[in-house]
């Protein structure tokens, strides 16, 4: 699977933006999909999690439902809308694919969670933010 993140950019503070994650290969639909982001000098970050058949969510900051991720097996396409965007949502932000390695994983299908999981990605988009 080969992965190309775009949609990143400057954005106003409280703003919002739509970042995309486009997908070639096959098999795009039996992989657990994350957004990552790294900040300057920190580590990358989990930042949205969703399963292979899109059914399962989950966000680093699920309280605030700032972020919203989907994806589009038809299209083989990923998204991350972002609202209210804060100046320390400032990152390149990466698209990444894990695939289920286990019998259990694969009946379960779950969100995943570390960068270590995931085995595909993208090469990453900056989002600015200006406040």
């Amino acid at each position: 699977v080969q992965l190309q993140a775009s949609g990143g950019g400057l954005v106003q503070a409280r703003g919002s933006l739509r970042l995309s994650c486009a997908a070639s290969g096959s098999l795009f639909g039996s992989y657990a999909l994350g957004w990552f982001r790294q900040a300057p000098g920190k580590e990358r970050e989990f930042v949205a999690g969703i399963n292979s058949i899109g059914s399962k969510t989950d966000y680093l900051y699920s309280e605030e439902g700032r972020f919203t991720i989907s994806r589009d097996n038809a299209k083989n396409m990923m998204y991350l809308d972002m609202l209210s965007v804060k100046p320390e949502d400032a990152a390149v932000y990466f698209c990444g694919a894990a695939p289920y390695k286990t019998p259990a994983d694969m009946s379960w299908k779950g969100v995943k969670y570390a960068p270590h999981e995931y085995d595909y990605w993208g090469q990453g988009t900056l989002v600015t933010v200006s406040s």
